[in-house]
Parts: structure tokens; sequence; C-alpha cells
């Protein structure tokens, strides 16, 4: 109590307001589907399946070297003993061992976005057996002359002699000939001749 008679109320303190603390917070991953990157879809064809050796061909859109050495490199599994390549035909030999090894390489495609299914190539399989013997033909004739003629040379060569032969026992014969065999010949031999520069042309 004071001198004067009146009471001494003490004044309430000031309570200072906190300021919210930033905690530091882990990151949230965010897995909607916008983010989720999907894994390149490869369709490929079954074309053989033995034990031991799977056998399938990719389509024309991913018979490029890169693709294929990328596919070559993503089948990685211990079953899976030795991958083979032909860009060219588009063909992947896996060859695998081991239990459920066959189970396990079908995982590992599908790991890697191929899946089994129709690739469209437009050729059946008698078309791709003779193409590839012809191709083979084609090197060993290479390989046998030293790379001094191929197929690609005697063919047009032989009709040539067949050509002067026929010339010779039955003459030029030019009327029996008909009017659009020559009109084709000419518009065909013009677009061989003026290829290289009808393409530079479409590429300025």
């Amino acid at each position: 109590m004071s001198k004067n008679g009146f009471v001494n109320t003490a004044k309430p303190a000031k309570i200072k307001q906190s300021r919210p603390v930033k905690l530091d917070q882990t990151p949230v991953l965010d897995i909607t589907a916008k983010n989720i990157q999907k894994t390149p879809q490869i369709t490929a064809k079954l074309v053989s399946d033995t034990p031991g050796r799977l056998r399938l061909r990719v389509g024309n859109k991913h018979r490029k070297a890169e693709e294929m050495q990328r596919i070559a490199n993503a089948l990685q599994h211990p079953n899976i003993k030795q991958v083979r390549t032909n860009v060219s035909q588009g063909s992947i030999t896996i060859q695998h061992e081991g239990e459920n090894s066959l189970e396990n390489v079908h995982t590992a495609l599908k790991d890697i976005g191929i899946t089994f299914g129709d690739i469209g190539e437009g050729k059946s399989e008698v078309a791709n057996g003779v193409a590839s013997s012809v191709i083979g033909l084609n090197k060993r004739v290479k390989q046998s002359t030293d790379g001094i003629v191929d197929l690609r040379f005697l063919f047009p060569l032989g009709l040539g002699f067949l050509s002067i032969r026929k010339l010779m026992l039955q003459g030029l014969q030019l009327d029996i000939i008909p009017w659009y065999v020559l009109a084709w010949y000419s518009f065909d031999s013009f677009l061989k001749l003026h290829a290289s520069s009808l393409a530079a042309k479409e590429e300025q």
C-alpha cells in the first residue's frame, strides 16, 4: 500500500508473440500419374523358342544400331548368358540357362517395355527366309572373288549376255514391242538417271 492509501498494482508483463519456427521438411515425392515416366513400349514378334534360346524380331521403327544396343544392354539377368542382335533383320537372340530361366527372360523383356504382338513388317517368314538366303549367297560370292564382283554385278551381266544372244538369233524385233513398254522404260530410266539430282533438290 502506498503512502496516500492506494494499493499499488503491478502492470501485467507484455507477452511477446513467438514467431512460428520453420522446421526442415523432407520433400514429398510426387508420384502422380503426370510425373511417372512410362517405359517406352516396343512390340516384338516371337520367331523361335527352343530350350536355352529365344529369338524375337522388333519392328522397322526400332531397327537402329543405338536402339538395338540399348535393348541388349538392358537385358541384364543372371539367367541370361548372351544377347546377340542383327540390326538389318531386327532380330534379338537370347541365350539363357538355369532354373526358370525362360520365365525370367520374359520378365526381363517386360521390364524394359518389350511386348509380343504383330510388328506389321509386311513380310512373311518365307520372304524373310528368301531374302536372308540371297544376302548370304551374295556375301559368299563377294568373299570368293575378293570383293571384285557380287550378285548385283553378275545378275545384270547375265541378263546382258542373254539379250545379246537373243539379238543375234532373232534380230531387233522392234515391231513387236508394245508402245507402253517403251514408255515405261523411258520413264523409269529417267527417274533412275536423275535420282541423285532429284533427291538433292528435295533437301534444299
